[in-house]
């Protein structure tokens, strides 16, 4: 009698441990989803967590040179997005250089009105010249007037960033 109700009893605290563990798991996955669900998801699904912060990033692009690339993650700031159709926005970093982005193979866009709200960035940062040509365009899809447009005539060298996925703070 004695053996069974051991048996019985370390039945009932290996259930309640496992129930415990199961309990434990599901709690940080619903801390997961609940933090991801402070964003609004676009391109890939990616994850907030392990971004780098603006001024991490802003070192990184700093080690870049032309034709170098990097896989990575960043957290900050949009200071501008594109106007006509959300296909392109400019980062904030705490330099004086914002991070302009495309988005992989134009596959999605993002809204226009984002201006100033926090993001994710998952993809490729990468350091480019721009030409004159490009410039204008962007000038004009901003919004800028024809004298700050023709204004534009010499390349920039351009922090840049094509993004697989996007999250913007809701």
């Amino acid at each position: 009698m004695k053996i069974i109700f051991a048996l019985t009893l370390s039945l009932f605290t290996l259930i309640s441990c496992k129930n415990k563990d199961t309990e434990n798991l599901k709690e940080e996955e619903a801390k997961e989803v609940s933090k991801e669900m402070a964003y609004l998801s676009y391109g890939d699904e990616i994850s907030s967590e392990n971004s780098l912060s603006s001024a991490e990033m802003e070192v990184r692009y700093q080690g870049l040179k032309i034709g170098d690339t990097v896989e990575v993650s960043f957290k900050t700031d949009v200071n501008e997005v594109c106007k006509a159709k959300g296909c392109w926005m400019k980062l904030d970093l705490p330099g004086e250089e914002d991070v302009m982005v495309k988005f992989k193979d134009y596959g999605f866009f993002v809204p226009k009105d984002i201006d100033q709200k926090e993001v994710v960035v998952l993809g490729k940062a990468y350091v480019t010249e721009v030409s004159v040509e490009e410039l204008q365009h962007y000038a004009e899809d901003s919004g800028k007037t024809e004298e700050e447009i023709a204004a534009i005539d010499q390349p920039k060298r351009t922090l840049s960033f094509e993004a697989n996925g996007v999250l913007i703070k809701k």
